[in-house]
């Protein structure tokens, strides 16, 4: 299995749809679906009926998911976008921010 680009934890910028230029911690990723969830990012409302475990009800908002590809990692020098190169430094596969060179924590 190849290294994810993106991951849990990661600084990414929202690249299209109505929170473009928005930038956010990744929460959750779905490898399987290729679909992200962005804290603060694509913000929808549920609404919901009052029951006994939720006696209130009402609109409750929660952070939808995006596809991976409306995303990139922010550049830890510049937090602009950037691609993800997977560079092996000392016999472990490491990211690297392809516009700076600068190494990704993850």
């Amino acid at each position: 299995m190849a290294m994810a680009k993106i991951k849990k934890g990661d600084t990414v910028v929202v690249l299209a749809g109505k929170d473009k230029g928005k930038t956010g911690e990744v929460t959750r990723v779905d490898p399987k679906a290729d679909k992200v969830v962005v804290s603060g990012v694509n913000v929808r409302v549920r609404h919901s009926k009052p029951t006994q475990a939720d006696p209130q009800g009402g609109k409750k908002p929660f952070e939808a998911p995006l596809h991976i590809s409306n995303v990139a990692v922010a550049d830890p020098k510049t937090g602009k976008p950037t691609r993800v190169r997977i560079e092996t430094k000392d016999g472990k596969k490491v990211r690297v921010a392809a516009k700076s060179g600068e190494k990704i924590d993850g």
